[in-house]
C-alpha cells in the first residue's frame, strides 16, 4: 500500500501555495474594507475659518460641540451643492455619507419621525476657545448644543477593528504556516517525507529477476536472511548492518537489487531519491529526514532505499558557496542513522554513481557498513541478463545469446534490455513473428552507431574517399598481429554521424590489453587517415573520431599504464567519476604536462607512419577491396578476407580449421576503458 496518498498528486504543493496566497489576499481585502468603511462613513475635517465662512453663507443647519471637536450639519440645499461638487472631485467618504443621508431622507418621507431621521454630521473641526461663536450661531439661526465625547467602548471598538484584528489575523496565518512547515502534511506537505512505501507483493521483484550480479546478490542475501532469522545471528552476537551502499555505473541494476531485497524479505520498502529531500527552504530537508525515519520505525522491520544519495551526501564544504540546506539535511541523516536501533530490523540501502564525492562520515562503519559494487557484467553475466529479458520474447532456433553477449562487451543490463526490445521491434517491422539472430545483431548495431540514413546521398567522390578510408582501417587490421578480425565494412551513413565504419570481432572476452595490442589499436585507428593521404594526396575531416580514439589510448599508455620509456612507471593521471564519464585528471606540473604532449605526438606519429607503410606495401589489395566496397556498399568479413587472400596469394583456410577469425560470427566490442575502446572504427562526421 502507499503511505503517502497526499503526495501522489504532482500539483499538490502548487495547490497549497495557491490556497495560502488566496487566504492572505482575502484577509487583506477584509481588513482594508473594514478600515475604508470606518473612514469613509465619518464626517470630513475642515478648517475653523471655513466653518465660520459656512455660517456666514447660511449653509449650516446644526452644530454640536464637545470637548475637542465641533460637528457641523449642513442645510439640505447646501448639502446638495456639496454633493454635486464632491461627486466631481471624487471624495468617496463624503459621497458615502451623503448617500446614507439620502436613504435616511427616504425613510423619513415614508413616515419616520424627525428623531428617527436625524442626519449625521457632514464636517467637523477642532474646538477653538471662541467667545463670539455663540453669538454668530444665534445670529445665523443655527441650532447648536453640546455632544458627549466618544465612549470608551467606541474607542476600543475602533482600536480593535483597525489595529488588533489585522495583526491578529496575520499572526494566526504565520503560526499556521510555520506549523505546517515544521510538522509536514496539511495543505503544503513541505516538511513531510514523500517516500513511496511498497508492501512485498507490490515490489514484484525477487532475486530471480536480477541476473549478472552474483557477488552483489550474495552480499544482499545475507541481509535478507538476517531479516528472516534474526535469532540465528543475534545468538552469536552479530548485528544487522545499518546500511549498504550500492555503487556502480548507471543501468547496472542498483534500484532493481534494492527492490529485490524488499521482495525477498517480505517487508515494507520505502523508496525515494536524494533530491526529494532538498528544497529552497532551509530546514525542510532535515524535517523530511526526521519524518522518513519516524515512518520507517513505525513500520519496522522495513527497508529504506535512497537513490542518488550523492544529491544530499556530498562532502561538507566550509568554504564560501556552501549549501546550508543540503548540509543540514546530511547532518540530520547522519544523526538518524546513528540513532535508530538495528534490533528493530531497519535497513538503509542507498545507491550512487559517484562514491568519491560522498562525505566520509556517511561512509564509515556504523552508518553504511557495506559497500556493494554493482559493476558492468562479465560474459557470463551478460548471457544471464539476456536470458532474463528474452524469456518473454518469442525467438527462433537461430538465436545464440552467447554470441550476442560476446558482441556486447562493456554493456550494462539496461543496454541489453534495450537491445532485446529493439530486436523485437525490428522483427515486427519486417513482418516476422519471431526474433532472429539477424534482428539481434541489427539491434546491437543500431544501439552503437544508430540507424541507416537512407536519405543521405553522397557524391561519387565522397563515396570513394569513405571507401578507401574504411578499407584502410580493415586492411591495417588484417596486416597486423594482436588485432581483432574484421566482421563487416560499410559505407552506408548512420544517424550518429558516421559515414561508414568497420566492425571487428573479438574471439574472447578480455580484461587486459598488452602494450603491443594497444599500439596495434592506434595504428588501426589511424589507418583510415593514412589511406586518404596515400590515395588522394590530401586528408579530410572524416578522421576526427579516429584521432580522438588514438590520442586517448596513447595518453593513457603514457600517464596511467606506465608504458612510456621516458616517464616509466610514474602515474601522471587519475580517473575521476570512474562510474560515469571516467574523465582523467593530470597529477603533474605544467612542465611535465607539456612533455606528456610531446610523447603523445611522437607515439601517434610513429603509428601513423606504420599505417602508411603497411598500406603502401599492399596498395593493390587496398584498391581492389575499395572498388568492391564502392559497388556493394556493405561487405562481410569473409568477402574482405577472400579478396585479400586472392591478392596476396594466400590459400583459403580449411573449413575444419578452428579459430579462423574471419570465418566466425561477427561480434562488436563496446568497452569503456581507454585500453578497451570500441572496436567499431567509424569514419566521417
Amino acid at each position: 500500500m502507499d503511505n503517502n496518498n497526499k503526495n501522489k498528486d504532482p500539483n499538490h504543493n502548487r495547490q497549497g501555495w495557491g490556497i495560502i496566497l488566496a487566504t492572505t489576499l482575502l484577509v487583506t481585502f477584509i481588513v482594508m474594507g473594514l478600515y475604508s468603511m470606518m473612514q469613509g462613513s465619518g464626517p470630513e475635517e475642515i478648517s475653523y475659518d471655513k466653518f465660520l465662512s459656512l455660517i456666514d453663507e447660511g449653509k449650516v443647519q446644526e452644530v454640536s460641540l464637545n470637548s475637542d471637536r465641533i460637528y457641523i450639519t449642513l442645510t439640505d440645499e447646501a448639502r446638495r451643492e456639496e454633493l454635486e461638487e464632491t461627486g466631481r472631485t471624487g471624495n468617496p467618504g463624503n459621497v458615502l455619507s451623503q448617500l446614507q443621508d439620502q436613504m435616511q431622507g427616504q425613510m423619513q418621507s415614508g413616515g419616520g419621525t424627525e428623531e428617527e431621521s436625524e442626519r449625521s454630521p457632514d464636517y467637523y473641526t477642532g474646538y477653538v476657545n471662541d467667545y463670539t461663536l455663540t453669538d454668530k450661531l444665534e445670529k445665523a439661526g443655527v441650532k447648536f448644543g453640546s455632544k458627549p465625547g466618544d465612549t470608551m467602548a467606541q474607542t476600543l471598538l475602533e482600536l480593535f477593528l483597525t489595529v488588533i484584528l489585522p495583526i491578529g489575523l496575520m499572526a494566526l496565518m504565520l503560526v499556521w504556516l510555520m506549523r505546517k512547515m515544521t510538522k509536514g502534511g496539511g495543505v503544503m506537505g513541505i516538511g513531510k517525507s514523500n517516500a513511496k512505501m511498497y508492501m512485498e507483493k507490490e515490489t514484484g521483484v525477487t532475486f530471480q529477476d536480477v541476473a549478472g550480479e552474483d557477488e552483489a546478490k550474495e552480499s544482499l542475501q545475507e541481509v535478507v536472511d538476517f531479516l528472516h532469522n534474526p535469532g540465528k545471528y543475534s545468538g552469536i552476537g552479530a548485528k544487522l548492518p545499518k546500511g549498504a551502499l550500492l555503487v556502480g555505473p548507471p543501468g547496472t541494476g542498483k534500484t532493481l537489487l534494492a527492490k529485490a531485497v524488499a521482495g525477498e524479505a517480505k517487508v515494507p520498502f520505502f523508496s525515494l531519491s536524494g533530491s526529494a529531500f532538498v528544497e529552497m527552504y532551509v530546514g525542510v530537508g532535515a524535517s523530511r529526514v526526521r519524518d522518513l525515519f519516524k515512518q520507517a520505525q513505525q513500520q519496522a522491520p522495513c527497508i529504506v532505499f535512497i537513490d542518488e544519495i550523492d544529491a544530499i551526501g556530498k562532502t561538507r564544504d566550509s568554504s564560501l558557496g556552501g549549501n546550508d540546506e543540503r548540509e543540514q539535511t546530511l547532518n540530520q541523516l547522519l544523526a538518524e542513522m546513528d540513532g535508530f536501533d538495528t534490533n528493530k530490523g531497519l535497513l538503509i540501502l542507498a545507491a550512487t554513481n559517484r562514491p568519491e564525492i560522498l562525505d566520509p562520515a556517511l561512509l564509515r562503519p556504523g552508518r553504511f557498513d557495506r559497500r556493494i559494487i554493482v559493476d558492468k557484467p562479465d560474459l557470463k553475466g551478460r548471457v544471464e541478463i539476456l536470458k532474463v529479458h528474452a524469456k518473454d520474447v518469442r525467438m527462433d532456433e537461430s538465436v545464440d545469446l552467447e554470441a550476442i553477449a560476446l558482441a556486447t562487451s562493456g554493456a550494462v543490463g539496461s543496454d541489453l534490455a534495450n537491445m532485446i526490445n529493439e530486436a523485437a521491434i525490428n522483427a515486427v517491422k519486417h513482418g516476422r513473428q519471431v526474433v532472429s539472430q539477424k534482428d539481434l545483431f541489427e539491434a546491437v548495431e543500431v544501439v552503437l552507431v544508430g540507424k541507416e540514413k537512407k536519405d543521405r546521398i553522397m557524391s561519387k567522390e565522397e563515396r570513394r574517399i569513405v571507401s578507401y578510408h574504411e578499407v584502410g582501417h580493415a586492411l591495417v587490421t588484417a596486416l597486423q598481429k594482436n588485432t581483432e578480425p574484421v566482421q563487416k565494412i560499410t559505407i552506408v551513413p548512420r544517424t550518429m554521424g558516421a559515414l561508414g565504419y568497420v566492425m571487428q570481432t573479438p574471439e574472447e572476452e578480455k580484461f587486459l590489453n598488452t602494450k603491443k595490442e594497444l599500439e596495434a589499436m592506434i595504428v588501426v585507428a589511424l589507418g583510415g587517415r593514412a589511406a586518404e593521404e596515400l590515395v588522394f594526396d590530401t586528408v579530410t575531416t572524416g578522421a576526427a573520431n579516429d584521432i580522438e580514439q588514438a590520442t586517448k589510448i596513447a595518453r593513457a599508455m603514457i600517464t596511467q599504464y606506465g608504458m612510456s620509456d621516458r616517464f616509466g612507471l610514474m602515474g601522471l593521471e587519475s580517473i575521476q567519476n570512474r562510474y560515469l564519464d571516467g574523465r582523467a585528471v593530470l597529477n603533474c606540473g605544467d612542465a611535465t604536462a607539456g612533455e606528456i604532449d610531446v610523447e603523445v605526438m611522437k607515439m601517434l606519429k610513429a603509428a601513423y607512419e606504420e599505417a602508411k607503410k603497411l598500406l603502401a606495401e599492399n596498395r593493390e589489395a587496398l584498391d581492389k577491396i575499395a572498388a568492391f566496397l564502392i559497388e556493394k556498399e556493405t561487405i562481410t568479413g569473409k568477402e574482405f578476407m577472400k579478396i585479400f587472400r586472392e591478392v596476396k596469394g594466400i590459400p583459403e583456410p580449411s573449413e575444419t580449421e578452428e579459430g579462423a577469425p574471419a570465418e566466425r560470427e561477427g561480434r562488436i566490442t563496446m568497452k569503456s576503458e581507454p585500453a578497451e575502446e570500441s572496436q567499431i572504427t567509424a569514419g566521417g562526421e
